[in-house]
């Protein structure tokens, strides 16, 4: 398959899976803090695994076979993942959003309702997952890619959960909390599709585009999830389920990829 069609159909597939997650906030369903700590831990433990072995290693290998030696591929990735890092970071100042735990960050505004700025916060956390499942299947390395794909998607049906939950718990009726939830999923493969154009277009920028996308993952896990889990779960449960989380992410990269 076209690799375009290919990055962008498996971000739809990663972000449609926070619809699945989503759905129980249609039930009487109210999970606890404890339990909703341990999910956002296996959900960031999976994103983490994701960003060494789908992303830095292949990134680097993707370095050296166009001709870099070792140091100069090693310098490639650690310039990749800082950008990617410094991107997000100009984004999360750049535009106002809201944290469910967090509150608000980016510039003060009364223009804007609350719900869109939860929206805004989440938008700037899926970009970067779709962008990373779209430069791994822009790259050609469909194995290593689909590993990514499906450890993504695993990680969002947790993602969508408490995304939900969290948004019924602030006053919106749970059919609402649903739609927004399913919609925050959908950034993904606007960011599958960019991720795999950049790529296919020059192929010299797959070390660099991996790089970034590590980056900006990796930020995302440092700014909103490990915060969101100390909020979320009593004692090192938010920390057993990142490990969890973790280890499941690097089985599905080792045996897929």
């Amino acid at each position: 398959m076209n690799p375009l069609a290919s990055g962008f159909l498996a971000s739809l597939f990663a972000g449609l899976s926070t619809s699945i997650g989503a759905l129980p906030v249609l039930l009487p369903f109210d999970p606890s803090e404890r339990t909703q700590g341990v999910l956002l831990g296996i959900g960031g433990g999976m994103m983490l695994a994701a960003t060494s072995f789908s992303l830095i290693l292949p990134g680097t290998d993707a370095a050296i076979a166009l001709g870099y030696s070792g140091p100069i591929a090693a310098v490639v990735m650690v310039a990749g993942v800082l950008l990617g890092g410094a991107f997000l970071w100009g984004a999360h100042n750049l535009f106002p959003h809201e944290h469910f735990f967090k509150g608000q960050e980016g510039p003060e505004t009364q223009n804007v309702k609350r719900i869109w700025l939860f929206v805004i916060a989440i938008a700037l956390h899926n970009f970067p997952e779709g962008l990373a499942v779209g430069v791994g299947f822009g790259g050609g390395e469909q194995a290593g890619a689909l590993a990514l794909a499906v450890g993504i998607a695993l990680q969002n049906i947790p993602e969508g959960l408490v995304v939900a939950i969290a948004l019924r718990n602030i006053g919106y009726n749970p059919r609402y909390a649903f739609a927004i939830a399913s919609l925050t999923g959908l950034i993904e493969p606007i960011g599958g599709l960019f991720g795999a154009a950049v790529v296919t277009l020059a192929q010299t920028a797959l070390p660099w585009a991996m790089g970034f996308a590590a980056g900006s993952m990796l930020f995302v896990i440092v700014d909103d999830i490990i915060p969101d889990i100390d909020q979320k779960s009593f004692g090192q449960l938010g920390t057993v389920g990142l490990m969890g989380g973790f280890v499941t992410m690097m089985f599905l990269d080792i045996a897929l990829g």
